[in-house]
């Protein structure tokens, strides 16, 4: 995949003119996936693919383009040729933009992150066994991905890792679902059988007849998983420095307020696992640590090269969209054997669902809960709720309503696969909330 990439590259920047700028990225695959239904497998293959994105700037414009990869540099390079050709008769077309960022040369970069992963061959036979009686449906996905940029200046990132992820839900027949998304780099197979096991304790909880209960507030724990989806929403008209500037954040109220979370709860942006490359599509590398939330405090926010320019700012080479690609939660000091004690009467939430803000400025979310979600009383599970409409602010939940914080965080993997296995992760512990407003 390298040497493709890196073939393509040296033709296709001897094709620019003078004053006539190339970025290019590179995105591929080398993939197995399962498809699981009744703890039987119904599809398997392999995924051998990659795109080239083309990123042409001439005279203040820049166009993009790009193709899928066939393997054969004649045919491929053809296509990168056409494409340019392309780009620069658009250019000459539209109007110029005042914001445009022009590629550098800052350094080229080489990682490759290799594992002990679990050979494509012996995949069914690892992975079946602990699904046996249960009906079981799911996606293993398993492989090398890849991520290149370079431009015609010179610099080149290359980045390589082999991971898997199992994304899963286990059914009752009454159509109660527990999720769960095994994933990492080196498999463990005793590590699967138990995380699978955890999941299948859950399902004997959801086998009881759920409960209705009343719209109020109520005390909460949230699993990982969903702390995962909430620090999500950070990415859609959240930590963005455009979206601040353009009064459409939900922390507008941290930075021109000074309204504060709670001091158990810390952000930070951290590419030291190596879940996804540090450099983004314009070949621009981010620091490796960049604090965001700081004891509830409102340290930084993700800045692009462009909104850098359009708004005189300091970039910290976000990427353009500016979301947060590897985030990392602090951990507290709440052990989970303790969780269902401290919880008392309320709710056991371990997954939520459909989340879209209601209020943005206010930092308000609104979703239901999904899954394996129970109720509570006396310190015991007694069982599986009936869906729910939740809508709250994250001022309350990481703010003024955040009693504690697990010990540990969990990794909850990026497991789309529309189009192409994505990279990233969000690294983060459960928490517990002292009410949570359920609505519908």
């Amino acid at each position: 995949m390298e040497q493709i990439f890196n073939q393509l590259s040296e033709s296709l920047f001897s094709e620019l003119n003078n004053g006539e700028n190339l970025i290019l990225s590179f995105d591929g695959e080398k993939s197995q996936f399962i498809r699981f239904n009744h703890a039987k497998v119904r599809q398997t293959g392999l995924v051998d693919d990659a795109d080239l994105g083309l990123k042409f700037i001439s005279n203040n414009r820049s166009v993009h383009g790009g193709f899928t990869v066939s393997g054969n540099f004649d045919i491929d390079i053809a296509r990168g040729k056409s494409e340019i050709i392309r780009m620069r008769l658009e250019a000459q077309e539209i109007p110029e933009d005042p914001f445009v960022v022009f590629p550098k040369n800052a350094g080229s970069s080489h990682e490759i992150k290799l594992a002990n992963s679990l050979p494509f061959e012996n995949a069914i036979d690892a992975l079946l066994p602990a699904m046996s009686g249960m009906d079981f449906v799911g996606i293993w996905a398993n492989g090398n991905m890849f991520r290149g940029n370079a431009n015609n200046l010179g610099q080149k990132h290359w980045f390589e890792t082999e991971s898997f992820s199992l994304d899963y839900s286990l059914v009752t027949p009454e159509h109660q679902m527990v999720k769960g998304s095994f994933a990492g780099n080196d498999w463990n197979q005793g590590e699967y059988e138990s995380y699978v096991k955890r999941s299948r304790g859950k399902l004997s909880l959801m086998e009881r007849k759920p409960v209705k209960i009343d719209t109020g507030k109520y005390r909460t724990w949230f699993e990982s998983a969903a702390v995962s989806d909430f620090l999500g929403m950070f990415s859609w008209n959240g930590i963005s420095e455009a979206s601040l500037r353009q009064g459409c954040s939900g922390f507008g109220r941290m930075r021109h307020d000074d309204i504060r979370l709670s001091p158990k709860f810390s952000v930070i942006e951290d590419f030291s696992p190596g879940f996804c490359p540090k450099f983004n599509s314009n070949g621009e590398v981010s620091t490796e640590k960049l604090s965001l939330i700081e004891n509830g405090e409102l340290k930084n926010t993700l800045v692009s090269s462009r909104s850098a320019k359009e708004y005189g700012v300091e970039s910290n080479n976000a990427e353009s969209g500016e979301y947060l690609r590897s985030p990392y939660m602090a951990s507290g000091n709440l052990n989970q054997n303790n969780v269902i004690g401290e919880i008392g009467k309320g709710l056991y939430l371990s997954n939520i669902h459909y989340l879209n803000w209601s209020d943005n400025a206010g930092g308000r979310i609104t979703g239901l809960t999904r899954y394996a979600c129970f109720w509570v009383e006396n310190g015991e599970i007694v069982a599986p709720i009936e869906t729910m409409r939740f809508d709250d602010s994250f001022y309350n939940f990481f703010g003024e309503r955040l009693l504690e914080v697990e010990d540990k965080s969990s990794v909850n993997p990026e497991v789309e696969t529309y189009g192409g296995r994505s990279l990233g992760a969000t690294t983060c512990p459960g928490i517990l909330v002292d009410d949570f407003s359920l609505t519908l």
